[in-house]
């Protein structure tokens, strides 16, 4: 899909990664659960570099879970900045989770950010919204990623405001995401204003 970043962007779940096969990536950031098998669909893929993490997709770190760490998304960052550096008509980045909605909604927000950091938090995630609908960015991730970046908490402010927006869209995922030990996530989307994008 054709993006604002110097590089194009595709984000998906494991499910759709064969469906990719012919897309012509340079580089897959692979971010599975602790113990799941690489996806064979990788073996289809033509030549690229592949950054795999593993971690799950939580917001806290609470006994058994392997939650994102700040090594994570320095990994990730490191790998963006390597893709931005060689930018060019041919590098296409390739962005997977399990269902492609968190992990890789929040990676792909934090490697726009950082090869766009003149462009406002609100604007990174529109796009972000624009490439993955159903985006719901790990908010872990982000606080993370806006610490290391400089912005300030205007990532965090912008992913709550992505949250707010699956609510309006989507009530019921307010009590799905509660019961996933996600509340922190939904509680700030309810008292952040719903965004005119």
């Amino acid at each position: 899909m054709q993006t604002i970043a110097p590089f194009g962007i595709t984000v998906c779940g494991i499910e759709e990664l064969a469906g990719h096969c012919e897309a012509g990536v340079s580089h897959v950031l692979s971010i599975l659960d602790p113990g799941w098998p690489v996806p064979p669909a990788f073996g289809a893929y033509g030549e690229h570099e592949r950054l795999e993490l593993r971690f799950y997709d939580v917001i806290e770190a609470t006994p058994g879970t392997d939650p994102p760490t700040e090594e994570h998304v320095a990994a990730l960052l490191a790998f963006g900045r390597d893709m931005a550096a060689e930018a060019g008509e041919g590098v296409r980045l390739l962005v997977h989770c399990h269902a492609g909605i968190s992990r890789s909604s929040a990676a792909m927000t934090l490697i726009l950010a950082q090869a766009l950091p003149r462009l406002a938090a609100s604007a990174i995630l529109r796009e972000v919204l624009r490439i993955r609908a159903k985006a719901w960015p790990n908010l872990r991730m982000i606080e993370f990623g806006d610490r290391m970046l400089g912005r300030d908490g205007a990532l965090i402010e912008a992913s709550h405001q992505v949250h707010r927006l699956q609510l309006d869209r989507r009530p019921e995922l307010a009590e799905l995401m509660s019961q996933c030990g996600r509340a922190r996530e939904v509680e700030a989307a309810k008292a952040t204003a719903s965004p005119a994008w």
